[in-house]
């Protein structure tokens, strides 16, 4: 009887082997251009092929994707979920390195709920929830620089939008009164709106006089026609206001703290429009109860007792006391000192610390991780410049069959347009690329820095210094039985967790322990 046993057992065993080498294999472009060229896509297929033939593994699904994954819903992506999901045998997912499987923090929250394993044939890592700490410590990193990533490109729409304000450009969507159209130089600008631009002219001249509230002016402004760019239903008293506070229609504008003078045609005068602003500021004074940057927390925190903000009073001409504003009613939450909030918040800093040979770890893995991506950049300049200059070629041959007769003027006109213009979206193309990323690991290295010395001799900070650490690494404060609570702004929250699985002491001295995403520390 043990010989049947000992083969079932056998059996068992080598089936459960078989189910621990099916695997899916994914692989991703983040452009439809590198699709296109046809060096991508194929290469990450046939590298995770060879590595599944080496190590005997089976893979029973392909997954493919040719998109951004700045937003999540990729279909190649869901479609793998998906089948994982529907077939328990299968818990193993092979692909070419991190950054092509995760695009955003919820992707590597969703994967890491499946409880599989992750073969990164690249990075030569093999990720599961027996992988050392040291290990998962690493592939953290890697996904914060995915995270970083797509926030840098973001910074490089950005950089594109003040360059077109220092040109005097309005660089987005057009207020009312004017309209988007396609400039001579192939960029975006506004122009006067026909219809809507005179109604805002006399909307300024109606508040100007005085003798109307911005009720009264809104009520005229619907009565006259003015209505939303898109719904066409009337305009409300907020965006009233906000027209009436908006410098852009003098003919200059704001943008980022500088004022810059626009090229497009102005709606009412400078004049008008500093008249307005004083009439605006006189009928507002009266609801000031105080300057909200005089103190250091102000508009940071709520209570957590009834979700009503926290505000502060100067006592005795040097105490700052902190209590509920109580705008729902009473409220148990007691006063509290300033040093007392300082205190709580440099604690909630501290547990982003990393010591520096961590830090000099994530220095490594950062540009580790972004070795891969600057080639594939440099290989996509490469082909764009060889378009241009085919393109260029082309134009330069044109020209010199129309002066040699062996083409018409006409002929000649029509082609070199529709060249030209590729040739121009193929430079623009290149530019953007050369741009977005240079700096990308630069700052990545400062953000993270910044972040985890914040808490040093944080109570000494400037009023300034205090808000901008908060604002950029806290998404949520709230204080309640004398306990400050907060919520990290990500990628923070990766770096907190980073922090305490990486080995460094997460507790700050007198404080106690605290919840992944949240966190209490005591006075």
């Amino acid at each position: 009887m043990a010989k049947p046993r000992a083969k079932t057992v056998q059996a068992m065993a080598k089936r459960i082997v078989t189910e621990r080498n099916k695997a899916v294999m994914y692989a991703r472009v983040s452009t439809s251009e590198q699709e296109k060229e046809g060096f991508s896509i194929p290469a990450q297929l046939k590298l995770i092929r060879e590595y599944a033939d080496l190590n005997g593994i089976s893979v029973v699904a392909e997954h493919v994707d040719v998109e951004t994954a700045k937003r999540a819903g990729r279909v190649g992506f869901e479609e793998m979920l998906r089948y994982i999901r529907s077939h328990p045998s299968v818990r193993t997912i092979l692909v070419e390195k991190t950054d092509r499987l995760y695009r955003n923090l919820k992707d590597w929250v969703t994967v890491d709920g499946l409880d599989i394993e992750i073969h990164f044939v690249k990075e030569n890592v093999v990720l599961s929830r027996d992988s050392r700490s040291s290990e998962k410590f690493m592939h953290g990193i890697k996904v914060l620089m995915a995270k970083n990533y797509i926030d840098n490109l973001s910074e490089e729409t950005r950089k594109g939008m003040l360059e077109k304000a220092e040109q005097g450009i309005w660089p987005t969507c057009a207020p009312l009164g004017y309209s988007n159209v396609m400039g001579p130089l192939g960029k975006k600008v506004i122009v006067l709106d026909p219809e809507v631009g005179p109604l805002v002219t006399r909307v300024f001249e109606w508040f100007e006089s005085g003798q109307y509230s911005i009720k009264e002016v809104t009520q005229m402004a619907n009565a006259a026609g003015l209505r939303y760019r898109k719904s066409q239903k009337p305009v409300g008293g907020s965006t009233i206001n906000t027209m009436l506070r908006n410098r852009i229609y003098t003919g200059s504008f704001e943008w980022l703290g500088k004022t810059y003078k626009g090229s497009h045609t102005p709606l009412t005068t400078y004049a008008t429009w500093s008249n307005v602003q004083e009439i605006l500021d006189g009928r507002s004074i009266s609801n000031v109860h105080g300057n909200r940057l005089q103190f250091a927390y102000t508009g940071l925190i709520t209570c957590g007792h009834c979700g009503c903000a926290v505000t502060a009073e100067l006592k005795k001409g040097r105490y700052i006391y902190y209590h509920c504003s109580k705008f729902k009613g009473r409220c148990p939450e007691r006063y509290v000192r300033e040093e007392v909030l300082d205190e709580q918040f440099a604690a909630v800093l501290r547990l982003l610390k990393l010591d520096d040979v961590t830090f000099g770890l994530i220095e490594r893995a950062l540009r580790e991780s972004h070795a891969d991506e600057r080639r594939d950049r440099d290989e996509t300049i490469a082909r764009l410049r060889a378009e241009a200059d085919r393109l260029q070629h082309r134009l330069d041959k044109l020209y010199l069959d129309k002066l040699d007769g062996r083409v018409t003027d006409d002929f000649h006109d029509r082609v070199s347009a529709t060249w030209r213009e590729e040739r121009d979206r193929t430079l623009r193309n290149m530019e953007s690329l050369h741009c977005a990323e240079d700096d990308l690991i630069d700052d990545g290295l400062a953000l993270l820095d910044f972040a985890r010395t914040a808490h040093n001799r944080f109570a000494e900070q400037s009023l300034v210094t205090k808000r901008r650490a908060l604002n950029l690494v806290l998404s949520n404060s709230k204080f309640a039985f004398g306990e400050l609570t907060v919520s990290f702004r990500e990628p923070f929250g990766i770096l907190e967790k980073i922090a305490t699985d990486g080995g460094s002491d997460p507790t700050p001295s007198g404080g106690r322990n605290a919840p992944r995403k949240e966190m209490a520390p005591r006075a």
